[in-house]
């Protein structure tokens, strides 16, 4: 099965999509990464979904990816007496560590960190910013506030903290003991929520020791300042904007989305754009224009992916929000002036694998250039194809399966497994007989095959080799 386009789906998987038959039917549908988020939901149902990936997988003959999504410290308020309470402003509400149900006065925050960040005149979001309280005192272990905004609060709703960086861990001790099974799982990638600075990122690949990619959530602001360290230690990253569009102004967000998508791109990492962009399909069957938009907004700025969250996980309608999606991606890349937006930022490096590669693809501008072969052995050499947007697919050939699941998140790479290969003699061999296999290249049409000698040598890309299929 081969994507018509180069912009990936990633779908979460939820009690509306975890059974086997709908995630081979999304599957086909068009989704390349599956998310598994495990701030919600057993070990043993993780465990269930993932099974089903690799069985659509197989039936598909496809690589998938799965992508675990660790819950992180996500910092919430404890428990209402009376399950909630009203407000209005100019209401005086009083945070504290104490772990007795709350009322209209005070309410536990079981965070020391939140307090020690704290300080007088500091802004304190509670709900996704639905409520907005201002600190007028506070100490280590309490804070006296008062209601800017907000008509009601309830148990558990989340706390963040804008333009302060909070003292706490990125990886909680849930994590840790999430991230340990995932691994075992054999899950593709695992992605950190709440990065605030490089050494979370530090943590969590001294953790992974290359059994997954290591993909950055960037959802606090914190990290904003700090993020050519991350991305340093990061082999892909995520534009979460649901908590970052929390601490931040509205009309920041999407200039913001611009900045992490461009920043991505020039690196070579794969760039995820997720949360909201079809929200409406969670119980609709059809998005609103808005969100149409938005879809194709990312897809302009050149994302390799973009996320579908509740829509897929808990909604009414997850195939029809897929094949949605889909079509939103195909009108795009059929956009006459898009191929011109993906040549609008080609990368430069003196690098003499990066010049090869930025040779392939102005090699593969000529009309008669059907595709692309990268053989690679961990994804590099197809990943430094990928980051020059060329217009024809890439397809991956790796001895790899790991390394070709990963591969499914990146821009309009075709991912596959071939044996490994020793001798210099079968690429041409093997690229023009899987070019025709998958159907990227017909009868008597041109093959550019980038590879590395020696065989199986990682980052190594030093062969450019020109190619024909042959005539019927």
């Amino acid at each position: 099965m081969i994507r018509a386009r180069r912009a990936r789906i990633v779908a979460t998987l939820g009690p509306a999509s975890r059974k086997p038959s709908q995630v081979r039917e999304l599957a086909q549908a068009g989704v390349d990464v599956f998310r598994v988020n495990f701030s919600h939901g057993a070990h043993a149902d993780h465990a269930r979904t993932i099974a089903a990936v690799r069985q659509a997988e197989a039936a598909i003959g496809r690589p998938l990816a799965v992508l675990a999504d660790l819950q992180g410290p996500k910092l919430r308020l404890g428990e209402f007496a009376d399950g909630m309470i009203r407000l209005k402003a100019g209401h005086s509400l009083r945070l504290d560590l104490d772990r007795t149900a709350g009322d209209a006065a005070r309410i536990g925050v079981p965070h020391p960190e939140v307090f020690a960040a704290l300080g007088i005149g500091a802004m304190v979001l509670l709900d996704d910013g639905k409520v907005r309280l201002r600190v007028t005192r506070c100490g280590p272990d309490f804070a006296e506030t008062v209601v800017e905004a907000g008509e009601q609060l309830s148990d558990h709703k989340g706390l963040n903290l804008p333009g302060l960086a909070i003292p706490i861990p990125a990886l909680t001790g849930k994590d840790r003991k999430d991230l340990a099974f995932a691994l075992n799982e054999g899950v593709d990638w695992v992605a950190l929520s709440f990065v605030q600075r490089a050494s979370d990122m530090a943590e969590l690949r001294a953790l992974v020791q290359g059994r997954a990619g290591v993909l950055a959530k960037i959802e606090k602001p914190a990290a904003l300042d700090c993020l050519d360290e991350i991305l340093d230690l990061s082999e892909a990253i995520m534009v979460a904007r649901g908590d970052l569009g929390v601490e931040l102004a509205p009309e920041d967000v999407p200039v913001v989305q611009k900045q992490l998508v461009r920043a991505a791109r020039q690196r070579g990492l794969p760039v995820i754009v997720a949360t909201q962009m079809l929200e409406s399909m969670t119980h609709s069957p059809t998005p609103t224009r808005a969100e149409a938009s938005d879809v194709a907004g990312a897809v302009y700025e050149g994302a390799d992916a973009l996320m579908l969250s509740a829509e897929s996980a808990v909604g009414d309608y997850p195939l029809e929000t897929v094949t949605m999606m889909d079509r939103i991606i195909t009108r795009v890349e059929q956009d006459p002036r898009w191929p011109e937006l993906m040549r609008a930022e080609y990368p430069v490096d003196d690098a003499d694998a990066d010049a090869l590669v930025a040779a392939a693809r102005r090699a593969a501008e000529a009309a008669s250039t059907a595709c692309l072969v990268a053989f690679t052995t961990t994804g590099q050499t197809a990943l430094r194809l990928c980051r020059e947007r060329p217009l024809q697919p890439t397809l991956a050939l790796t001895p790899n399966l790991a390394t070709a699941r990963r591969l499914a998140l990146a821009w309009g790479v075709e991912p596959r497994v071939v044996p490994d290969l020793s001798d210099p003699e079968d690429l041409a061999r093997v690229a023009l007989e899987q070019a025709v296999e998958t159907g990227l290249a017909g009868p008597a049409q041109r093959v550019l095959i980038l590879a590395g000698l020696p065989m199986g040598s990682p980052g190594a890309a030093n062969i450019l080799r020109l190619a024909h299929t042959p005539r019927r």
